[in-house]
């Protein structure tokens, strides 16, 4: 499946129609106001798990001969839970090994659909090595993060439900780490509305992404402090970086400023509770990274698994940045 079509996402939105949530893609008056663009929210943050990693992580044990060895996974958290919950709904075991600088609530929240939790590295990437050397010593077999067709073909389901429901959208905004994400959305949307702009977004301090599709090969960089840790990796996977170069229209890196401050106008404007790598489309568009015409935009909200020690901090440090007043004079300083 490395040659992947969009028929192979049709498949995988089959198998998985049973297990996972149609999330709303709902317009939302604040933001459209705010932009002056006509602006949609994809709501992963409500799916199972509270993020868009249970459609890859299940889809891809859909396809394993059975096993008693388990199965075997890196995470910065999301993906940990995914794989959880997928392993436990296909009676199979899973040890998951996330960073020792992984949020708390994501690993409770992995213990509690049932894996045993390793913590080793410093983030995603010395997680990734661990895991890697569990499974070759055990024989489990390892379920990846993003760079595996099964995975791609997973998390491509949400770029159907974006067209179905917004046949007319413009854009669509996706948060961009390892790729696997925007790879499988950009295939669909563009395999149905080729006219569609996808538009990857990351923060400055993990750019991998936006550096290897720029320089159109892979390209290693060293991640600095971030919210948005579900995007935090240091190099995307070959086979995302494959189809963003073929389906992705451009990628953006925001500052954590803008992360930070998109994620309290959700919460105080929508009430909507994302995480920071969740927040990252509403930055760009705040912060006026996209410059595409397109009025009609969709924000994909990859997660909302967020701790609360995390947010008590981002509330505190920007406690100014509530009322709309104080909004418009944000909108009018930054826009224009």
């Amino acid at each position: 499946m490395n040659n992947l079509k969009i028929a192979d996402v049709q498949e995988a939105r089959r198998k998985l129609r049973p297990i996972v949530r149609r999330t709303p893609l709902d317009y939302s008056r604040t933001i459209s106001e705010l932009l002056r663009r006509e602006v949609y929210l994809k709501y992963e943050n409500l799916q199972r798990t509270g993020s868009f990693k249970i459609r890859g992580a299940y889809y891809k044990m859909c396809g394993l001969a059975h096993t008693d060895r388990g199965v075997v996974a890196a995470s910065a958290g999301n993906h940990a839970q995914g794989v959880a919950l997928a392993a436990a709904e296909h009676g199979l075991t899973a040890t998951v090994v996330m960073p020792r600088q992984a949020p708390g609530s994501k690993i409770q929240a992995t213990m509690g659909y049932g894996a045993r939790v390793i913590l080793a590295g410093q983030n995603y990437d010395e997680a990734y090595a661990e895991a890697s050397r569990i499974a070759e010593e055990s024989g489990a077999t390892f379920i990846p993060a993003f760079d595996d067709p099964e995975i791609i073909a997973g998390q491509g389901t949400i770029g159907f439900e974006i067209i179905e429901d917004l046949p007319d959208v413009e854009a669509v905004l996706v948060p961009v780490g390892g790729g696997g994400l925007i790879s499988g959305i950009g295939l669909v949307v563009k395999s149905l509305k080729p006219d569609t702009r996808v538009i990857g977004v990351t923060t400055v301090n993990a750019p991998a992404a936006l550096l290897s599709r720029h320089r159109g090969k892979l390209q290693e960089v060293p991640v600095g402090r971030t919210i948005a840790d579900g995007i935090a990796v240091k190099r995307p996977g070959t086979l995302p970086l494959e189809l963003i170069r073929r389906y992705v229209d451009d990628i953006v890196a925001v500052e954590e400023e803008f992360i930070a401050k998109s994620l309290l106008v959700l919460l105080s404007r929508t009430k909507t509770l994302v995480e920071g790598a969740g927040a990252v489309g509403l930055a760009a568009l705040l912060s006026d990274k996209v410059r595409d015409p397109a009025r009609k935009l969709a924000i994909v909200l990859s997660g909302g698994n967020i701790d609360a020690t995390t947010i008590a901090r981002i509330i505190v440090s920007r406690k100014r940045m509530t009322s709309g007043k104080e909004l418009e004079v944000w909108r009018r300083n930054f826009l224009h």
